[in-house]
């Protein structure tokens, strides 16, 4: 079994339950999906970039991405509906957790000067995103085989109800917020 997996199930749950006063196990915040998803941007009429990103994006997560495409036209961005602007993957189960282990203790701690991440990037619902500049940090990415730097956000859905319990969740898991002055 993975070991973040094991964390939440034998600490996280039963810290969880005590801090919040759960009466029942189902009320426990746990993680339902994390979504890995890269931007094209003002590479989307280039078919190598496009091609590159699913490639990175496989070897990130170990998972297939599909195309994002564009839902409207916006002209000053000179977007079309229907173009692809993107990859994503959404990440379940035993491959979520692996993927989880492998972002927080070693993805996160090759970042170049890295001294945490941002607590403030929740969403109100208890889900937390998480910003790349690069995909270097991911040790899959080998450095002499990429075309270009691209940026990535990763996504971290859960059941918690609000910001506060989405937080301690993450971060009994292990997610190294940084110390807001």
């Amino acid at each position: 079994m993975n070991r973040v997996k094991e964390k939440y199930q034998k600490e996280i749950v039963p810290a969880l339950i005590k801090t919040f006063e759960f009466r029942n196990i189902m009320e426990v915040p746990r993680i339902v999906k994390v979504v890995v998803n890269i931007g094209l941007g003002s590479e989307m009429e280039n078919a190598k970039a496009i091609e590159a990103a699913v490639s990175d994006l496989t070897k990130i997560t170990g998972q297939k991405p599909i195309l994002t495409k564009a839902r409207k036209s916006i002209a000053a961005f000179k977007l079309r509906e229907g173009r692809i602007i993107g990859t994503k993957v959404t990440l379940r189960g035993e491959r979520m957790w692996s993927f989880l282990d492998r972002l927080i203790n070693i993805a996160l701690p090759r970042v170049r000067d890295f001294r945490g991440v941002s607590s403030e990037a929740f969403d109100g619902r208890g889900n937390y995103t998480l910003g790349f500049k690069d995909q270097l940090v991911f040790p899959e990415i080998e450095y002499d085989k990429i075309d270009k730097v691209r940026g990535m956000e990763v996504t971290i859905v859960t059941t918690a109800k609000s910001d506060d319990h989405g937080r301690i969740l993450v971060q009994l898991l292990g997610m190294p917020f940084r110390k807001e002055a």
